[in-house]
């Protein structure tokens, strides 16, 4: 698959440049890859999940897609004693769509602050 194929889509993100890399990539057979989204200014755990999965949303969204087509979610938690908000925030957000999810305890982020950072997957069948 060639460079040319592929459909790279930018938040505008400070980090994007300075890092070198996509708020997300669409693949041209329908796939979209979300990467690493935070929300270090939303309060705690259940609100950074949700404005990050909202983060995650709106780049979907420049994709033509939207949390309905989400297959995959991972969260990655700096804290287990966060574990049942961050669920309730997924549940609040997939509990119809019940993608694929991995929740993961990590030792830390480059900001503090955060507690939550997700990563989504999501696929619409492409039209032929």
């Amino acid at each position: 698959m060639s460079s040319a194929e592929l459909r790279r889509i930018s938040s505008g993100g400070p980090y994007e440049d300075v890092i070198g890399y996509s708020r997300a990539v669409a693949l041209p057979n329908g796939l979209v890859l979300v990467s690493g989204c935070t929300a270090a200014d939303a309060g705690g755990p259940y609100d950074q999940t949700v404005k990050a999965f909202e983060v995650a949303f709106k780049a979907l969204a420049e994709a033509g897609l939207g949390a309905e087509d989400v297959v995959r979610t991972r969260m990655y938690l700096t804290h287990a004693r966060d574990v049942e908000e961050v669920g309730r925030a997924h549940k609040a957000l997939f509990d119809a769509v019940r993608p694929a999810a991995s929740m993961i305890i990590v030792s830390g982020f480059v900001d503090p602050n955060m507690v939550v950072e997700v990563e989504v997957e999501a696929y619409k069948e492409v039209a032929r």
